[in-house]
């Protein structure tokens, strides 16, 4: 299996709505991206400075199905749409578990 975490920074002009609505947004893939086989996601608790704002780890069978969810369109649209216009800083991993 192929685990996936991503952390995010948002802008500072980022709204509580965006923000939200982004979260929201993580919430739906899997019902848009068969490939996902759990995604759990949330705001950053605030409890050491200078962690990032949000963060996502989402499983996946195999690294072709991470593959295929990279390319999917809403996966694609996902960022464009609720990610893109706030975010300052990303960072990724995948590994195997």
């Amino acid at each position: 299996m192929v685990r996936h975490i991503v952390l995010l920074r948002w802008t500072e002009t980022a709204t509580e709505q965006q923000k939200q609505d982004a979260e929201k947004a993580f919430h739906s893939l899997p019902e848009k991206v068969s490939q996902i086989q759990k995604l759990v996601c949330g705001a950053d608790l605030a409890l050491t400075p200078g962690a990032h704002d949000f963060a996502a780890v989402l499983d996946f069978a195999s690294a072709d199905d991470w593959r295929a969810y990279q390319a999917h369109e809403a996966h694609k649209a996902m960022i464009a749409e609720y990610l893109a216009p706030i975010l300052a800083e990303r960072s990724v991993i995948q590994f195997d578990v």
